[in-house]
């Protein structure tokens, strides 16, 4: 199949079987021979010839969060490049691509170790094992990245050009050893992420919004825009979706909250989540999604795909930008609007930052209780003043008092997450929407967040409790649906007494 290949089996180094130490002071050093001069550089047209899928990589432990990437030294990228470039000419990418990724992975690393036996290249026993990863991840997957999305304790991870990778692990960021070989390889690998979801990124459009196999968020923001280089940032998530019952237990919410917040969801309230940005909006929304009956029929709404609903009536809609041309685009207002004609009973949308708050106030009013959507904003109160803000901007001229009606009538309860100074993330606020007075929106807290002080490590201590209201607005919803007693008991056992305990 790969009649190309220059190397005969019996040439091919030994796969080593296990990795070992490398000796003191050895160093990765390239020799030249003969077939150095046919051995071209033609990396940057190999990148984006690929179009097979990334292939899955095997779940490992998950390393130490503080234990540094370890960082490679210029020897090793010259001799990765040399190689690179010899197995682009010795390999068929177009017969690559119709191989497993098992397969096709076993096939680079072979090549590979003939090249690496025909080259004369000395490197050591683990040397030559990150060789032929660090390889096969650069033609079937996302290169220098796919150690990172392994790991399931990265939040984020920020690429700022090609020398300089930060990620974010319990709230905390910090920089690693991760290098791309420069620029040009680091805007393949953007372009590899975005194409999968047709959608592109270069010098004429040079931002674009993305996602992962696997929901994770991208943004990539290219030169001219980025003077550095490109820039990539990756919001990643869970391979095991978080649901309220692990939130309890990392202290985001008390029991007491996840069963309200479970009431609401199961009652159909009108929801805004509410928060900063890595707060855990979309986390918490995946959570409250997990109680609504499996009967319903749900349509989500989203910039780039990343709600990952388990229900079996899930229609998801995404948007689109404009092409070329600047034609073709599909807004975010546009894909609302198109829903509420069909036949949705819970509408969702994964972000609201413009005119479509318009439309989706509209949905709530209109017999679509139970929908769901997250803003960004510091508290409940600055949350129905942007929403507020973003209808006027849409360019509806409706007075003001006429607005906030609407949004009174639409939505039930916002809930606020809060991502602390510690890097802990918390529901800070469960308030809903009572009513006006005048021109004022009134709010009522049901659950609210006390931070108390913090322990000797710098971490952040506090409690959830309830704020003693008896029966909350929503009260009759839950009734509706069964739930009162529930709600009752879990906002009795909340109450803080007298003494200062819950």
């Amino acid at each position: 199949m790969f009649g190309r290949r220059g190397a005969t089996p019996g040439t091919a180094a030994p796969r080593p079987k296990a990795p070992a130490a490398p000796p003191a002071g050895s160093a990765v050093e390239p020799r030249a021979d003969a077939q150095q001069e046919r051995e071209t550089a033609v990396a940057a047209s190999a990148a984006p010839a690929v179009a097979a899928q990334p292939a899955p990589q095997p779940k490992a432990p998950e390393p130490a969060p503080e234990k540094p990437v370890q960082r490679r030294s210029n020897d090793y990228y010259a001799t990765k490049a040399s190689i690179f470039n010899a197995l682009v000419e010795a390999i068929d990418l177009s017969m690559l691509t119709r191989l497993s990724p098992e397969d096709a992975r076993e096939e680079i690393r072979d090549v590979v170790n003939d090249i690496i036996a025909l080259k004369n290249v000395v490197m050591s026993i683990s040397e030559q094992e990150d060789l032929l990863e660090d390889i096969c991840n650069d033609v079937l997957g996302y290169g220098p990245l796919e150690p990172l999305l392994a790991r399931d304790d990265i939040a984020d991870i920020m690429v700022n050009g090609a020398d300089t990778v930060y990620i974010e692990t319990q709230g905390k960021m910090q920089q690693t050893g991760v290098r791309f070989r420069d620029n040009k390889q680091l805007m393949n690998i953007c372009q590899r992420i975005v194409s999968q979801v047709g959608r592109r990124v270069d010098e004429s459009s040079p931002i674009c919004d993305a996602r992962l196999a696997d929901g994770s968020r991208v943004n990539v923001i290219a030169p001219p825009l980025a003077i550095d280089g490109p820039t990539l940032t990756i919001r990643k998530f869970k391979k095991d979706k978080l649901t309220l019952k692990q939130l309890v237990q990392f202290n985001s919410v008390s029991p007491e909250g996840a069963t309200v917040l479970e009431i609401i969801g199961r009652s159909r309230c009108n929801v805004l989540i509410s928060g900063g940005t890595g707060s855990g909006k979309t986390t918490l929304l995946n959570c409250l999604t997990a109680y609504i009956d499996s009967t319903e029929r749900i349509i989500t709404c989203e910039d780039a795909a990343e709600l990952q609903l388990q229900q079996p009536h899930v229609v998801r809609l995404e948007t689109r930008p404009p092409n070329l041309e600047g034609e073709g685009e599909v807004t975010m207002r546009d894909l609302v609007k198109n829903c509420l004609r069909m036949r949705p009973e819970r509408i969702i949308v994964g972000e609201v930052r413009g005119p479509e708050a318009f439309d989706l106030l509209q949905a709530m009013n209109t017999g679509h209780d139970g929908s769901m959507g997250t803003l960004h904003a510091n508290s409940p109160r600055e949350a129905l003043s942007r929403l507020e803000s973003m209808i006027t901007m849409g360019g509806f001229s409706l007075p003001s008092k006429t607005l906030r009606e609407m949004i009174v009538s639409s939505i039930d309860v916002i809930v606020q997450a809060q991502r602390l100074r510690d890097g802990s993330r918390r529901i800070t606020h469960v308030s809903e929407v009572m009513g006006m007075e005048g021109d004022v929106i009134i709010t009522q807290d049901v659950f609210l967040y006390d931070i108390l002080g913090e322990d000797a490590n710098g971490k952040l201590i506090g409690r959830h409790r309830s704020t003693g209201i008896g029966r909350p607005k929503f009260w009759e919803k839950a009734r509706y649906f069964g739930e009162e007693h529930r709600l009752a008991a879990a906002l009795d056992a909340a109450e803080v007494r007298e003494d200062g305990n819950v």
